[in-house]
């Protein structure tokens, strides 16, 4: 890399305070280097990369989340398995009496047995019928191909339970035939109950995996509008420290070569500025008294510049002060204002900063001299006619971090001003 040379001064003073300028951010550079990741300038790679390796860590969830989250689907399933083909044998055992009134206690038993039996039949071929499903990926199938399916499954499990059943009862038992219809007719109507529970029980259990499907992609599209929303704040925020840093050192660049003390002055408060800048880049919100002690530096900067040409009012009520706000708002609205307001009138002019608590809402307002017309031409617009970046930006991440219910607004009031006018809701316990 090739070092950096500062270029020579006109004068000894001038080359003097550049240089301490370009060691004053080279300073402070370092500092919020190692405020952020932790490190000493003279840490290692090792630590480096052990300190990367700890925010992934933090990042991604942990491994046994998952783990645990399928351990309760699959106790889940096993009592939903275990409950419903309970309550089957139950239900079946319930019109026992009513349909062996006169079998002797012997046969009531064998009845019973058959009931157990043919109930952990029907469990064990629902059971078995979960793995081939899901290796041809039926869970993830739309309704209309998953109908025939169904229908089929429940086709197939109904003959083998049937079949299966009444061949091992009648068939390797050996137990007499003592009904009065025929076999043919009892096998039909045993297939049609199957097929019908079957169906009901293949029905719950894609509900089921609907439901879960839905429910995850709820969650992405949640995560997915959680990362624009930090992208778009993060591009916002790259966007408005550049602006903000160009204004400020046109203004430190005037003080240079005229007046040695009030130079360093400036020096002392852009550095104040830009710390500040820097450390609240990693922060959504901080509060509303931080903001005014910024904007005392970033306007007692521009009147060294402006001298009797800028004037400020403050109205600022007490309760407001602790209340949060996002970081640089009320520096972009005054920067703004001075640029626009203030730079372009020969004369100046007053600019009026009022901050008050409406019925759990913070508001804001910046008036300054000017008006919203159209400029009537190029070199106007250049002049003094605001591109309204900045506040675009502000009213972005205001309703990125707040909602529609956070506003900002541009008005043409009183005559003769502009007033930004920013509306943001407090917290209940906030407030």
């Amino acid at each position: 890399m090739r070092p950096f040379i500062l270029p020579p001064g006109r004068s000894s003073r001038s080359g003097l305070w550049r240089r301490e300028i370009y060691l004053l951010f080279q300073r402070m550079s370092v500092e919020q280097v190692t405020s952020v990741s932790g490190l000493r300038p003279l840490d290692g790679l090792a630590e480096v990369r052990a300190g990367l390796f700890r925010l992934a860590m933090t990042k991604n969830p942990p491994i046994d989340a998952v783990a645990k989250l399928r351990r309760a689907k699959e106790r889940l399933y096993v009592l939903c398995q275990v409950a419903g083909w309970s309550l089957f044998m139950v239900s079946q055992l319930a019109f026992l009496p009513f349909t062996d009134k006169k079998d002797a206690p012997h046969d009531k038993l064998v009845s019973v047995a058959i009931i157990v039996m043919v109930g952990l039949m029907g469990l064990l071929l629902s059971h078995y019928v979960r793995p081939f499903m899901t290796r041809r990926g039926w869970k993830e199938l739309g309704w209309r191909p998953l109908i025939p399916r169904v229908l089929a499954t429940s086709a197939v499990l109904s003959a083998l339970w049937s079949g299966v059943g009444y061949g091992y009862i009648y068939g390797v038992v050996c137990l007499a035939w003592t009904t009065k219809y025929s076999v043919a007719l009892i096998l039909t109507l045993s297939w049609l109950n199957g097929f019908t529970l079957f169906i009901g029980w293949l029905c719950i259990y894609f509900f089921y995996h609907l439901f879960e499907r839905l429910n995850r992609l709820q969650l992405e599209q949640l995560r997915l509008a959680a990362n624009v929303k930090e992208a778009e704040l993060r591009a916002l925020k790259s966007q408005l420290n550049p602006h903000f840093l160009f204004n400020s050192l046109n203004s430190l660049r005037a003080l240079i070569d005229e007046d040695a003390p009030r130079a360093r002055e400036a020096v002392t408060r852009l550095a104040n500025m830009l710390r500040y800048s820097l450390q609240s880049g990693q922060q959504e919100t901080v509060p509303f008294e931080e903001e005014l002690r910024i904007v005392e530096d970033y306007l007692a900067l521009e009147q060294i510049r402006h001298e009797n040409r800028l004037s400020v009012r403050w109205d600022i009520a007490a309760e407001v002060r602790a209340l949060s706000v996002p970081p640089m708002l009320l520096q972009t609205l005054v920067e703004n204002a001075v640029k626009y307001g203030i730079g372009p009138r020969r004369e100046g002019g007053e600019i009026a900063i009022s901050a008050r608590l409406d019925t759990a809402v913070l508001h804001i307002c910046v008036t300054n001299p000017g008006d919203l017309a159209e400029p009537v031409s190029p070199a106007v617009a250049r002049a003094g006619s605001s591109t309204g970046v900045g506040l675009r930006n502000a009213s972005e991440r205001l309703r990125l971090l707040f909602g529609d219910q956070a506003t900002l607004t541009l008005l043409a009031e009183p005559p003769g001003c502009v007033t930004v006018d920013v509306l943001i809701p407090v917290p209940p316990a906030a407030s």
